[in-house]
């Protein structure tokens, strides 16, 4: 099944966010080479693509997992949790409607 992983920053947490950068990555590219990755990336602080030093206010992956707590033990490891960018994560299983 999919879950949504949900996480929201720190006030910020752009530079925590750069240097934790390619470990998060890794982790998605992982997923994504398991053929498991739906979606995944940051929600810009403000209405840009590119946010500059404004940064970002969260993340969204979406992602298959066999059970919840296996994805909640997925989000638990993120080196974004561990370099202390996100204040709160969310984890809610999600049924792929569209397209």
């Amino acid at each position: 099944m999919y879950y949504a992983i949900i996480s929201e920053d720190i006030p910020d947490s752009l530079a925590l966010r750069l240097q934790a950068r390619p470990a998060h990555l890794a982790r998605l590219e992982a997923l994504k080479d398991d053929g498991r990755l739906l979606v995944a990336g940051p929600h810009p602080a403000i209405d840009s693509p590119d946010p500059g030093e404004a940064g970002f206010s969260g993340s969204l992956v979406i992602a298959e997992f066999a059970s919840l707590e296996e994805a909640r033990d997925w989000a638990d490891a993120d080196p974004y949790v561990e370099a202390g960018v996100y204040a709160n994560v969310t984890i809610k299983p999600y049924k792929v409607v569209l397209p």
